[in-house]
């Protein structure tokens, strides 16, 4: 940049010295102050400038307070939200994360509250959605950091309520074209619980609890009188009714294996799609810390990224933090539930809930010992509740990286994860000394007699035993491969003692991680740019397997003209699913449309249990095709194979048109990040809206791309990506789509998403003198 920067100057109550925010051209803020609690002060005043819509609504979801600004439509949601948070004494709290937690959190909030002060004074500075819904920004507590839990990713307590209703209808062994486990473990119901005594219902308060927020013009409306009819959203909403497939990708090469010699890092975490993005780029500086990285707005620090000496990335890891609890209620007496020897009375919290419009309502929250009371059946005497880690000091979602973004080293990163709660993650790290290593981290029940996988006797019988310790978690350092990499797959240690405490048994398809690997292993030397195409990559495992079965199946069958046409469309194809190609929209619709859900009709025949199977489990799908066995034969999976093609061949003429060679993958799949609020706006209005853009992959791909099975709209995937030079720091490159800012009025909302959906990354600027080189736009923040 030559031209210079524009320049803005706030005067600011609660600031110690001045600090600035130059924020560069790619919408990146960089951030320097003269001490922590003015940067982590700062940080909280940018979040709010560029998120404040954003954090305001997280935050009222989080503490179940959207009814008073959004009406009735919204206090079911809030009743689901108050059960979830965290309740316990904020003294040990505090202490989990880092010592200085509560100062730091203390002041991220007196930062936003700053910005919030702003635009009290300045009403023009709130972003547009505040006046769209006649609404205004909450001040916040530093506790509200870190009571949220609900945003986390936690798991598999829906998961025993699915299993439970799979296996109550079918068995154990249907239940696996949902979830294969590995290790390998046969799922049993233990005495005295019935698996058809299990409701469905019993999952929606969690659901609810951890949904995104949706608005449309019923809901706004709804009467008080309605209030539990917005218990269940579907489609396109945000309270959905089955488990979303989201992954995350990450590796560290040693520099032994790259042509500079440093190591590099990469790291891509996928989640829903949103606008603005769930994630945020920031640059904090201050003396003794120099980090650069995403987190989310709603939290101080980063938690990926790197500082002077270390680089830092994360995946999710498939340990079990919850489990689901089955009581019997005293006969005559439902508020008590046997505990041991005895019966234990039923916790109900009363608390009052505002709602536009109304009184404030006096709602009931009920809990067991466990945790929040999911089901109540009197008729039954059956009460249902959930454990989760959430209910412990130190399970605030990330806050664990506040320890280790300072840390110097490998060795001093793996030291810290005994703070690190949730998610339970695949931590990859590396150093400017050449070290690499992968820590697998997060609250991890010890269950002494059972797995985890079905609903238990709340009874005593079945307790956590505290959490195995964080250096007893799977972990590595500097491995003779020369790099660590992980994609959610079961990645347990194959040596792993058998009788060890389970961590967990559901874990995501293995084609990312299979491909992953693949790549890092062949001999080429590795470059910024190696990672950056493997972050990018759309090679589908799904379709090298299925496409070889269907050439082996056509060479000895008689193919009719469609079958013949479709075949000749896959033959010599990559299996790489690009946004430009003919042979991917095909395989992709064939694959997903008609092949899949003829699979879970062979084998689930009953079709509410084939609901509650979807989208199936990739793996199983796979080994049904590619090894009958005992299963089924031969010749009825060509048969299969051959009459689902057909139907796809169809199905891609109906929607992409009768000339097969201008098919496009991309003209189907297209990413479109929707703003909250668009169901609502009228026709006229500024759309807020990114997109649709057209691209490549799909859910099995490293570039994930998730999609709406009825649509095939993209609305999962990787929306930041990052991709490490260790020690040589300027070089590091970035993405975050659809853009920075949250503001539609800003010129960073949507200025990403186009280089996002081409693979394509911006600089991650750390020094001084490229970032001068930069900056568009400098904030000078002065005591008041």
């Amino acid at each position: 940049m030559t031209d210079a920067p524009a320049n803005t100057t706030f005067r600011l109550p609660g600031l110690e010295a001045r600090a600035e925010i130059r924020i560069d051209r790619w919408g990146i803020p960089h951030i320097k102050a003269e001490n922590e609690k003015d940067l982590f002060f700062v940080q909280g005043f940018n979040a709010a400038r560029d998120r404040l819509w954003q954090l305001d609504l997280w935050r009222k979801r989080g503490l179940g307070l959207l009814a008073g600004d959004f009406g009735p439509g919204y206090l079911a949601q809030d009743h689901a939200a108050r059960h979830f948070l965290y309740r316990g004494d904020m003294a040990p709290e505090w202490t989990a994360y880092a010592p200085d937690t509560q100062a730091i959190c203390t002041a991220f909030a007196a930062g936003i509250n700053a910005y919030v002060r702003l635009c009290d004074a300045e009403p023009a500075r709130l972003p547009p959605e505040f006046d769209l819904f006649g609404t205004r920004p909450s001040r916040w507590e530093p506790a509200d950091v870190v009571r949220i839990r609900s945003h986390a990713l936690t798991r598999n307590g829906i998961s025993e309520i699915l299993r439970a209703n799979i296996m109550a209808l079918a068995d154990a062994e249907t239940d696996l074209l949902r979830f294969e486990l590995a290790p390998p473990v046969s799922p049993r119901p233990e005495q005295g619980i019935s698996l058809a005594d299990i409701p469905l219902a019993a999952a929606r308060l969690f659901k609810l609890a951890t949904a995104a927020v949706t608005f449309d013009k019923a809901r706004l409306a709804a009467p008080l009188d309605d209030v539990w009819k917005w218990t269940d959203v579907t489609d396109l909403g945000d309270i959905v009714q089955a488990i979303t497939e989201e992954g995350s990708n990450n590796w560290a090469v040693h520099g032994s294996r790259t042509e500079t010699g440093r190591p590099i890092l990469a790291s891509d975490p996928h989640r829903a799609h949103a606008v603005p993005s769930l994630r945020y780029l920031v640059h904090l500086e201050a003396p003794g810390l120099n980090a650069i990285g995403t987190g989310e707005p709603t939290a101080p620090g980063i938690s990926l990224g790197h500082n002077d000496r270390i680089g830092f990335g994360l995946t999710i890891f498939g340990a079990d933090q919850e489990d689901v609890y089955v009581y019997e209620t005293k006969d005559g007496d439902w508020e008590r539930y046997r505990y041991g020897d005895g019966w234990e009375k039923i916790t109900r919290v009363e608390e009052r809930f505002p709602v536009k419009g109304h009184p404030d309502q006096t709602l009931t929250l009920s809990f067991t010992r466990h945790g929040p009371i999911l089901h109540e059946d009197r008729r039954k005497r059956q009460v249902i509740a959930m454990r989760s880690v959430w209910l412990s000091p130190g399970s605030a979602a990330y806050l664990g990286s506040l320890s280790y973004m300072r840390c110097a080293s490998v060795q001093g990163f793996s030291e810290t994860l005994e703070f690190w709660g949730t998610p339970s993650v695949n931590h990859v790290c590396a150093d400017v000394d050449g070290n690499i290593g992968w820590f697998t981290a997060g609250f991890t029940p010890v269950r002494p007699n059972w797995e985890g996988l079905l609903p238990v006797p709340g009874h005593g019988s079945h307790e956590w035993d505290g959490f195995i310790p964080a250096d007893q978690l799977p972990r590595m350092r500097n491995p003779p491969d020369g790099f660590v990499a992980s994609a959610n797959e079961m990645n347990l240690p194959a040596d792993r003692d058998p009788n060890a405490p389970s961590i967990g048994h559901e874990w995501a398809e293995v084609s990312r991680a299979e491909r992953i690997k693949s790549v890092l292993r062949t001999g080429a030397r590795q470059t910024l740019k190696t990672s950056m195409a493997l972050q990018t990559d759309v090679y589908s495992r799904p379709a090298a397997i299925i496409c070889g079965l269907l050439e082996k199946t056509a060479s000895r069958q008689a193919l009719d003209e469609r079958q013949k046409r479709a075949t000749e469309l896959l033959h010599g194809w990559d299996y790489c699913l690009e946004g430009t190609s003919a042979p991917a929209a095909l395989f992709e619709i064939w694959w997903m449309k008609h092949l899949r859900p003829a699979l879970l009709v062979r084998f689930a025949p009953n079709p509410i249990v084939r609901q509650l199977l979807l989208p199936g489990d990739v793996d199983r799908l796979l080994a049904l095709l590619s090894q009958p066995g005992s299963h089924w034969d031969a010749g009825e999976r060509d048969t299969m194979l051959l009459s689902t093609l057909s139907a796809g061949f169809s199905d891609c003429e109906t929607r992409l048109g009768s000339e097969p060679a201008l098919w496009r993958w991309g003209d189907v799949h297209r990413a479109l990040f929707e703003h909250a609020a668009s169901r609502i706006k009228t026709a006229g209005e500024t759309d807020w809206n990114v997109g649709p853009l057209p691209i490549g992959g799909s859910r099995s791909t490293p570039m994930h791309a998730g999609y709406r099975m009825g649509d095939f709209g993209v609305n999962a995937g990787a929306s930041v990506r990052l991709v490490l030079d260790i020690g040589d720091w300027d070089n590091s490159v970035c993405i975050n789509t659809p853009g920075q800012s949250g503001d539609p009025r800003s010129p960073h909302y949507g200025d990403l998403s186009t280089l996002w959906s081409k693979g394509e990354y911006v600089p991650l600027l750390y020094s001084d003198a490229r970032i001068a080189q930069e900056t568009t736009h400098l904030i000078t923040l002065l005591p008041a």
